[in-house]
């Protein structure tokens, strides 16, 4: 049986790739819902524009366009960077194939387009979560290794100590049990905390107001701390310590760089909003609440961002590198994740929480 034309527009109406149609000057001609919603833009408000206002990518794509019509070549862009309309820089694959127009019969190009920022992101989730998890076994088989010598170091030097004729030589002794208590207390940091989550309800706020009075008390600098709140995040259920801890965690990072850096008028934002439909890892949560720590600081060093939340790895002389790691692991014991973007000038720190109800 022959498709109806009624059949075919309805095809492409509920297609997850965006699809469009250029006239012979680069003009949109049709777009389906996909396209709508990937480029930001109505149908109506889209249709008779030229491509290139509503999507830019460059000077020498463009020429491409126009030579596909005019040679009939197809070519195909993979995770190519394009500027909306509305200034917004989004990921995309897109096909070009030139055609003829079914009615007017004149030369125009289809454009198979699909965004790739969201696989993007949810791949790059699962490679953090599986670095962390791999990260967090080696450190539980490396902590057991360590701790067992040390205690026999510890408890020989105790007996040493006894056993020694002059009190003077006591000094000696006491540093060994001295830095062998440090160097415990270092892997146990190293582990992180070994308690299960105390579920309770959470206003995120509050948990954010408790993070701000922590760092005033601080009195690192005078720090500007913006606080950007959508009220309208419902209550969850998760551990209050463990989020100040790890909120605290990050927010002690970007007031500490930025005073290192002697930023000028350093400023703190915290900013939280839902996001809809949302997927961590493999998992796709109804709601999710995002905690932004957004501060003006230096950026994260280009030899540090692709191993930022291991253990030991710091920008700053003086940092235990311990505080992302921490961090990242208590917002994984509630099935988050947290992710960051930075550029000299701006870092930004996202938490991504599951809002779940008890």
């Amino acid at each position: 049986m022959i498709a109806s034309a009624v059949l075919n527009q309805q095809l492409l109406e509920y297609l997850n790739t965006g699809i469009l149609l250029l006239d012979v000057d680069l003009s949109v001609i049709y777009m389906n819902p996909a396209a709508e919603v990937l480029l930001q833009v109505s149908g109506r408000r889209g249709i008779g524009e030229p491509f290139y206002d509503l999507a830019w990518e460059s000077d020498e794509d463009r020429d491409a366009l126009q030579g596909s019509i005019n040679t009939g070549y197809t070519f195909t862009k993979r995770e190519t960077e394009v500027t909306l309309h509305n200034t917004q820089v989004i990921t995309v694959d897109y096909s070009v194939s030139p055609i003829v127009h079914p009615e007017s019969h004149t030369p125009c190009l289809l454009i198979e387009i699909q965004g790739r920022d969201r696989l993007m992101r949810i791949s790059r989730e699962e490679q953090i979560l599986a670095k962390q998890e791999s990260t967090r076994e080696f450190i539980r088989g490396m902590a057991h290794e360590i701790k067992n010598p040390l205690g026999g170091i510890r408890g020989a030097a105790q007996l040493l100590s006894r056993a020694l004729p002059d009190q003077s030589l006591d000094e000696y002794t006491n540093i060994i049990i001295e830095e062998a208590d440090r160097l415990r207390d270092l892997v146990d940091r190293l582990l992180g905390s070994n308690q299960l989550p105390k579920e309770e309800s959470t206003n995120i706020h509050e948990v954010l107001e408790r993070v701000c009075q922590l760092i005033e008390v601080d009195q690192l600098g005078d720090i500007k701390i913006v606080r950007d709140y959508d009220p309208s995040i419902p209550e969850f259920t998760s551990d209050k310590s463990h989020l100040i801890q790890a909120i605290l965690n990050l927010c002690r990072n970007a007031v500490q760089a930025m005073i290192e850096a002697k930023i000028e008028q350093p400023t703190l934002i915290l900013r939280t909003r839902t996001k809809s439909q949302f997927t961590i890892g493999h998992q796709r949560h109804r709601l999710v609440a995002k905690i932004s720590i957004e501060d003006n600081g230096p950026g994260i060093p280009e030899q540090l961002k692709d191993n930022l939340f291991y253990p030991m790895v710091s920008g700053r002389a003086e940092g235990t590198g311990l505080g992302l790691s921490i961090a990242q692991s208590l917002i994984n014991q509630h099935e988050g994740i947290i992710e960051y973007e930075s550029e000299v000038g701006r870092t930004e720190f996202s938490i991504y929480l599951p809002i779940k109800h008890s």
